[in-house]
């Protein structure tokens, strides 16, 4: 199976006969089995970052992170729970985010700064 399709389809759920679910780091609700869920590598992959070090989110928490920041921004200065927490953007969406179900997702855009980097010069 490819990585986006086991990324979206939430197969990483807490493991069965688990006696709680999992508690999302960064905005502290549960993650309920079954529910759209993936890891994210604290230091990104493309910047040398590691599996050993990555933390469970839910889909959207973790989705809000890279639409908001490059791979590289997340490197430098993003690399730990607390720092994206403390980051006036990502405390915006985690108030926001905090008000809803536990199994809550919707689709995320990446934000108009983000797009703009994104574009290619003409």
């Amino acid at each position: 199976m490819g990585r986006r399709g086991r990324r979206w389809r939430g197969d990483d759920a807490a493991t069965p006969g688990a006696s709680a679910p999992a508690t999302c780091p960064l905005c502290e609700r549960p993650i309920p089995p079954g529910a759209r869920q993936s890891r994210h590598h604290l230091t990104p992959k493309l910047k040398g970052g590691t599996h050993g070090r990555t933390v469970q989110l839910h889909q959207i928490c973790h989705s809000a992170i890279h639409a908001r920041y490059s791979e590289a921004e997340i490197a430098r200065r993003l690399a730990d729970v607390e720092s994206l927490r403390a980051d006036p953007e990502i405390a915006r969406f985690l108030a926001w985010v905090r008000t809803k179900p536990d199994d809550f997702h919707a689709a995320t855009r990446l934000t108009r700064a983000r797009r703009a980097t994104k574009r290619e010069p003409r």
